[in-house]
């Protein structure tokens, strides 16, 4: 299904679900949608959840959220235009699926900019996050907050991956974003965008050989089974960010926005609660699956990696961006 239709058919089961800005489950109540392609128990699903038990709470029923998770209403690059046309309210997407469109997110998203989770919180948590969620008022959206989601890593179906060499002539899905076709190339890699949703069929089938994601999605989205080997690369710490449509976020009272945001904000310590959690219980679930698990020559990669990243810091608001993130390593 190509994108355009892809739009559809998410806009068609957006309506078809009721799930209009404008839906009501009775009189007075007004219903926000959100969408999210992970699982029910994912930790950015649990917080946007947290958010519609708050937002319920707060305003007396007044306002409340519906929530459909595991890609029910599409992809993400869908749910991003669905949001931006005001057919949906709220989507939680990847960073990475936002590259192209919205510039700033690059920074969060080149490789090697971070060095850690903590690292990756601290901008996340001032003025770097700040600066990108504003970004996105330019195009119909509104950022409410970023989840930061672990260090992405490389796993396949063939052979332990120690070194880029070890990646040459190997079919890796990557999403949509230029920036990690690019960076698989640089590793010799065959980069094949796919949608998150593709992912385990592609491994299954063999029209792929390997991914790269976090670990938690590694083991959510259940790939472990069919890609054995996983190679702690580190090569991005891409985050997700919540976003809201502007159309329905300017149809909110003054006071509902302002609530909104608030209790966005605060979801961030709800995801990262369950985030940390689960990421621990994830590694021990595949190692005990006898998924393979491997260090890599992190000084290999990053040289490998070198050449996209200067080429990017080219840019004044990224190289702007990312020596704010450096200052705080």
């Amino acid at each position: 299904m190509n994108g355009r239709r892809g739009f559809l058919a998410g806009l068609a089961a957006a309506c078809a679900a009721g799930a209009l800005p404008a839906a009501r489950a009775d009189a007075g109540a007004r219903v926000l949608t959100a969408s999210d392609v992970h699982v029910k128990d994912y930790p950015t699903v649990e917080a946007v959840r947290w958010i519609g038990q708050q937002l319920e709470r707060e305003t007396g029923g007044r306002l409340r959220l519906r929530l459909y998770h595991s890609g029910q209403l599409g992809r993400e690059s869908e749910a991003i235009d669905m949001a931006r046309y005001g057919a949906i309210d709220i989507t939680r997407v990847y960073a990475g699926a936002l590259n192209n469109a919205f510039p700033l997110t690059r920074a969060l998203c080149l490789p090697y900019v971070f060095d850690s989770v903590p690292h990756l919180r601290r901008a996340l948590d001032g003025e770097v996050g700040a600066r990108v969620l504003r970004g996105f008022e330019a195009r119909d959206l509104v950022g409410l907050a970023i989840y930061d989601c672990g260090a992405r890593c490389f796993y396949n179906t063939r052979r332990p991956l120690r070194t880029p060499a070890d990646l040459h002539g190997l079919k890796f899905r990557v999403p949509g974003s230029d920036i990690f076709i690019r960076l698989l190339r640089l590793f010799g890699a065959n980069p094949t965008p796919l949608s998150y949703g593709e992912v385990f069929s592609a491994l299954e089938t063999r029209l792929i050989d390997g991914a790269e994601n976090n670990l938690r999605s590694f083991h959510s989205s259940r790939q472990f089974e069919v890609a054995r080997h996983w190679s702690q690369s580190e090569h991005s710490y891409a985050p997700d960010v919540l976003l809201v449509s502007r159309k329905s976020y300017d149809a909110l009272r003054a006071d509902d926005r302002a609530l909104l945001r608030e209790l966005a904000r605060r979801s961030v310590a709800v995801m990262r609660a369950l985030w940390d959690a689960s990421e621990q219980e994830a590694g021990a679930a595949v190692r005990a699956a006898g998924v393979h698990m491997n260090e890599v020559d992190m000084a290999a990669f990053r040289r490998a990696a070198q050449p996209l990243l200067d080429e990017y810091l080219r840019q004044p608001e990224i190289d702007a961006l990312y020596r704010k993130i450096r200052a705080l390593a």
